[in-house]
C-alpha cells in the first residue's frame, strides 16, 4: 500500500520537479548576476514558480493514471493469468483463461 502512495505522491510531483530542474539549467546558462557579481539564490525559484499550474499539472497527471489504470479490466473474477511460454522456438503470449 505505501508503494501505492509514493507511487501517487512521485507523480504529482513530477511537474514541479522537471519546472525545478529546467530552471536550474536556465540558471546555470544565465548571466544575470547582483551587483556583488553573485548568481540570484536559488529561492528566487520558489518566489516565481507558477505554483497553482504545477498543482493542476500534478494533480491532472495523478487523476489521469488513477482512472487510466482503474478502468482497466485484467480479467473477471474467477479467472487465472497463465503467464507466456517457450515453445519450439517460439513464444506463447500469456492468456486469462
Amino acid at each position: 500500500m505505501i508503494r501505492v502512495v509514493i507511487e501517487n505522491f512521485l507523480l504529482f510531483l513530477l511537474p514541479t520537479l522537471i519546472y525545478a530542474a529546467w530552471m536550474l539549467y536556465m540558471r546555470s546558462k544565465d548571466e544575470a548576476r547582483d551587483e556583488d557579481g553573485n548568481k540570484p539564490p536559488v529561492r528566487v525559484l520558489v518566489d516565481d514558480a507558477p505554483l497553482l499550474w504545477l498543482f493542476v499539472a500534478g494533480a491532472a497527471l495523478v487523476i489521469a493514471t488513477l482512472v487510466t489504470f482503474g478502468t482497466y479490466t485484467g480479467g473477471k473474477p474467477g479467472q487465472h493469468y497463465t503467464p507466456g511460454v517457450l515453445r519450439d522456438g517460439k513464444i506463447e503470449p500469456g492468456q486469462i483463461r
